[in-house]
């Protein structure tokens, strides 16, 4: 079992590549996958087909705010977080035939995540030792990384934009990665479908992270998303899934 997690600021076509990089693998035959949403957007879903609200299924903060508010807590003899993995096995995990899906959702009261990062990240614990891949979207604010949803990471993607402050991220990445104690094999930039060519030299030359190559504008894949349409399924010899299997063969997928 491997875990990926990919970031970058938000427009910059994190959460598109991740669902080919799903599809990738489903082609490959490497399922069951686990997909994990932690992105406040909740964009994941849509583009990988699944309506969680249609499906019956909770976000993780959903069911915090269904324990501790509409429920009033614990029970007797059963701790708070027990109890929480418990209904995120029940009651929050989508499963599907290639992978299965869980989305962390908005925040359960005003302010912090942390309750609902802590009860994913026990609940992660176990579930991912069944799956193949874990990959998880996750947000360019850093902070579910900053609180070690999982602590044990094979390879960071950090998906950058033509702009300094995407660069500034990446640093920033990294060094929060080291500094929270998440273990992690690899950390890798892509640029993403609007990074113009002539910055892959200076990506290629930040320390310590290595650059894998462009995502590339596909009309399709950008028809899909506008219309709230599936990614998974494309044809893998158009411009955008045949970008993220250059980039996935780069990173050693």
């Amino acid at each position: 079992m491997k875990i990926i997690v990919t970031m970058g600021r938000g427009g910059t076509g994190k959460t598109s590549f991740v669902s080919l990089m799903a599809d990738y693998f489903i082609h490959k035959g490497d399922a069951p996958l686990l997909l994990v949403d932690l992105d406040p957007d909740q964009n994941l879903g849509e583009m990988i087909g699944v309506d969680l609200e249609a499906e019956g299924i909770k976000t993780v903060a959903e069911l915090l705010e269904d324990t501790f508010i509409g429920k009033g807590g614990t029970v007797v003899g059963v701790a708070p977080s027990d109890r929480i993995e418990q209904r995120i096995w029940r009651d929050g995990l989508y499963e599907g035939k290639n992978f299965d899906f869980i989305a962390l959702g908005t925040k359960w009261i005003e302010g912090c995540y942390c309750m609902p990062d802590a009860a994913l990240r026990d609940a992660l614990a176990r579930l991912t030792r069944q799956y193949q891949y874990v990959l998880i979207d996750a947000p360019g604010g850093l902070e579910h990384l900053n609180r070690r949803v999982t602590a044990d990471v094979d390879e960071i993607f950090d998906v950058i934009g033509p702009s300094s402050k995407s660069f500034a991220h990446l640093q920033r990445a990294r060094r929060v990665a080291e500094e929270s104690g998440i273990h992690y094999n690899k950390f890798s930039s892509i640029g993403g479908f609007l990074f113009p060519d002539n910055l892959s030299e200076r990506a290629c030359e930040v320390s310590g992270i290595r650059y894998l190559g462009k995502i590339v504008f596909d009309e399709e894949v950008s028809r899909r998303v506008i219309e709230g349409l599936p990614l998974l399924g494309l044809s893998p010899d158009l411009p955008g899934p045949s970008s993220v299997r250059k980039i996935l063969e780069n990173a050693g997928y």
